[in-house]
């Protein structure tokens, strides 16, 4: 299994690049990093700014197309694996949970897809993803059809249920993402329980 990180988002609503703002001193990028690699021993960033993240052991892609959207980038990750199984994460989710991330790989054998649901809402930036699922994107990708769920007809997959999810991951941080400053500043306390958290804006 590999990991593949997105970090192509423009970043409109925080104002700056996600992927190195900090919590308690880390950036998000290398919290992230730090949580896959207790999974996977090969990780890709899909990002239009490759410059970027010279500085880290990891392969670097950009989008495989001039479309936007999550589905592009996870695409463009599956393009350049070279491994059945793939495990796609965002760049901004700062409390990544490695027991429920572990857990997840486990039950992927023979799906398609491994992905949490909590109600009727899926964690698909957070989700297992088999590369023979490239043909079946670049079908919707070329209609134009780029929400992630347009692909989910007739698949199989393997859904991680809000008991499961609890038995890792109790109080379910992982799947916090970060998209505005407020966001950001609610993360910074929830790790620090607000100790000494002075803001940069």
């Amino acid at each position: 299994m590999i990991g593949i990180v997105l970090s192509g988002g423009e970043s409109r609503r925080m104002g700056t690049d996600k992927a190195f703002l900090k919590v308690d001193g880390i950036p998000l990028i290398e919290r992230v990093l730090r949580a896959l690699r207790t999974v996977v021993s090969r990780i890709i960033i899909v990002t239009n700014m490759p410059e970027s993240y010279a500085a880290y052991d990891v392969e670097v892609v950009t989008d495989a197309c001039n479309k936007r959207g999550s589905l592009i980038g996870i695409y463009s990750g599956l393009l350049k694996s070279k491994e059945e199984y793939n495990l796609v994460v965002a760049c901004d989710m700062p409390f990544l949970n490695s027991r429920l991330l572990s857990y997840m790989a486990s039950q992927a054998d023979s799906h398609d897809i491994v992905l949490p649901k909590i109600g009727e809402f899926v964690e698909p930036l957070h989700a297992i993803y088999h590369k023979r699922l490239t043909s079946i994107m670049d079908s919707h990708i070329k209609r134009d059809q780029l929400q992630i769920r347009g692909i989910f007809s007739g698949l199989k997959i393997r859904y991680i249920t809000e008991e499961e999810i609890s038995r890792h991951d109790p109080e379910r941080r992982s799947f916090i993402n970060l998209n505005t400053p407020k966001e950001y500043k609610e993360a910074a306390c929830l790790d620090m329980e607000c100790r000494n958290f002075s803001s940069s804006w």
